[in-house]
């Protein structure tokens, strides 16, 4: 996508500083782009969820946005520095999937390396994540369970108390309790210091329990940017007859995200676009009904809300919401 070509956007007060800002951002591996002509903003004080298929680019972004790859094309800023800058380090927080700890260090001993390097260090706050599990502070990182290490690198990104906070899927191995409690930890920590949370998950529900804003990637491009709300109100769930061939000639009026049938049912994810013919029914999507259609065609320009559209670029095709 590039800069501006095909972005229906939405009209309205953008909040003013960004926590992450991505213009023409791309990203390419010998095997091809992970990642590219992707522009948006993420304003500051957002719990957002990085939603998309594996391989659609989701890592890449966090990793670029950590300041663990340098993009091939395109820049990215975090609160207005650059990755690798000592401003963006030190507000910045990255647990990724992969969890990395010293194996050999104690517990302890990955805690006070974490107060080391880091000049915002809470102590506190790391061990009683910590404690929380009943996790022995002597015992060593290569003896705990997955869930364990988990909790303990949670401990380790909270302890920095960072400004963005990164989550590459950073529950997937956690029991529904523990999930359930760090997930609490999370919201306490956006609402009582406006952190930004931005976290990658391939659950859902987790996503639209926790989430006030949206990033989704597929194939390597940006489709959906946006408060979920708003890109809720966007869109209408239509059913109907189907009465053969491909989408009604009343649907050309509206942007067709998908169009499908079941025997002689026909569902149609419509963006608003006019006078909804009488004979459909009308229903407001769930979360999970837009992320999927969106998913499934790929072929649908891609809607970002005002929120999310990074200053001073084009924009054609502009509609208000």
């Amino acid at each position: 996508m590039h800069e501006g070509a095909g972005q229906k956007v939405f009209t309205g007060e953008a909040d003013d500083e960004s926590a992450i800002e991505a213009r023409g951002l791309g990203r390419r591996y010998r095997r091809g782009w992970a990642l590219r002509d992707c522009s948006f903003r993420l304003p500051a004080g957002r719990i957002c969820g990085l939603v998309g298929p594996n391989g659609a680019g989701k890592t890449t972004l966090m990793a670029m946005a950590g300041n663990l790859l340098e993009p091939t094309e395109g820049s990215l800023r975090v609160f207005g520095s650059a990755p690798a800058s000592a401003q963006a380090g030190v507000r910045t927080a990255l647990l990724s999937q992969e969890k990395p700890l010293f194996g050999r260090f104690t517990v302890a001993e990955t805690l006070r390396l974490g107060r080391e390097l880091n000049p915002t260090w809470d102590q506190r706050a790391a061990e009683d994540i910590v404690r929380a599990g009943t996790i022995p502070l002597a015992a060593r990182i290569n003896t705990l369970s997955g869930g364990q290490r988990t909790r303990v690198a949670f401990a380790l990104a909270f302890g920095k108390r960072p400004d963005l906070l990164l989550l590459d899927e950073p529950m997937s191995d956690l029991d529904p309790l523990v999930r359930h409690e760090l997930t609490g930890t999370l919201l306490a920590e956006a609402a009582e210091r406006g952190t930004t949370i931005v976290m990658s998950s391939h659950m859902l529900a987790e996503i639209e329990t926790v989430c006030d804003y949206l990033l989704v990637v597929s194939s390597g491009m940006l489709r959906l940017a946006g408060e979920v709300d708003r890109l809720l109100d966007a869109h209408v769930l239509l059913t109907g007859l189907h009465d053969g061939g491909g989408p009604p000639a009343d649907l050309a009026q509206h942007t067709v995200v998908e169009y499908r049938t079941s025997g002689r049912q026909a569902r149609a994810l419509i963006r608003h676009g006019g006078v909804v013919d009488a004979r459909w029914q009308c229903d407001a999507p769930t979360l999970e009904e837009l992320l999927l259609s969106y998913l499934r065609s790929p072929d649908t320009p891609p809607l970002l809300t005002e929120s999310a559209q990074v200053r001073g670029l084009a924009r054609d095709g502009a509609v208000a919401a």
